[in-house]
């Protein structure tokens, strides 16, 4: 998809948002509804830390300008114009994404691209916030997969082997931009360099995560297309809420 132009330098205030921005790009051909709601995320989110500094402006305004070139595109699809089947269908990836990286540790297969799909899967639970607020299930799965994304990354880095499947959590985090640049530790996998950031799991608590609860063979391919459900009658506008952020910057 053309999502508009490119946008301008992220500001140092946006680094939080620059992987769900990547994430968007990367599944701009493959899934745009799920490319949408990541820039939609961006794009509330940035509000939120700096709507009035001059760079901030002009990068929020751009991305708004790409937000309405997807919604005009996709307008016609169920996913974006009403929130529960949008919700579902972010919802359904995300949970694909953390399947496939699940079974992959679960079967000891660590590799560059299960590490990426965990820590996208956290990226994409972040992203089902701008449908309100988090299920326990949900908070509980974000905060393992970018646990897991930092702890197999960083027992590979150091020539260890991880321990597959749920286990008591430490604190873990690794930069993603010299890592993934530079680690000969990790297999061959078709992630490319981001903007320099941190994975950050060290702020989560010890706990034992043995509650999680994953159907065994659950196996899904990361790339795997949600299933999103028929129309259920509920519809809520993103068009107000894209008239009300862009009021806000103007």
């Amino acid at each position: 998809m053309a999502a508009a132009a490119a946008l301008p330098p992220l500001p140092p205030q946006f680094k939080s948002i620059q992987h769900h921005l990547r994430t968007a790009q990367e599944l701009d051909k493959r899934e745009p509804v799920v490319a949408y709601y990541c820039r939609l995320y961006a794009m509330q989110t940035g509000m939120k830390i700096d709507s009035k500094t001059p760079e901030c402006r002009k990068f929020l305004s751009k991305l708004m300008d790409q937000l309405e070139a997807m919604k005009k595109q996709f307008g016609d699809n169920e996913a974006i114009t009403q929130d529960i089947v949008g919700s579902a269908h972010v919802e359904n990836y995300a949970l694909k994404m953390f399947l496939y990286a699940d079974n992959e540790d679960r079967a000891g297969q660590f590799h560059k691209n299960m590490i990426k799909s965990f820590y996208t899967a956290s990226l994409l639970i972040d992203v089902l916030t701008v449908f309100g607020e988090l299920s326990e299930e949900n908070v509980q799965h974000r905060k393992y997969a970018r646990w897991k994304a930092a702890y197999i990354h960083n027992c590979l880095k150091n020539g260890e082997t991880p321990q597959p499947g749920p286990i008591g959590m430490e604190g873990e985090s690794f930069d993603l931009e010299r890592e993934e640049a530079g680690s000969s530790s990790l297999h061959s996998g078709t992630t490319q360099p981001t903007s320099s950031s941190t994975y950050e799991a060290n702020n989560t608590p010890t706990t034992n995560f043995t509650g999680i609860h994953i159907p065994p063979g659950a196996h899904a391919p990361a790339n795997t297309p949600a299933e999103v459900p028929h129309n259920t009658g509920i519809s809520q506008s993103h068009a107000k809420k894209h008239t009300f952020i862009k009021e806000q910057i103007l």
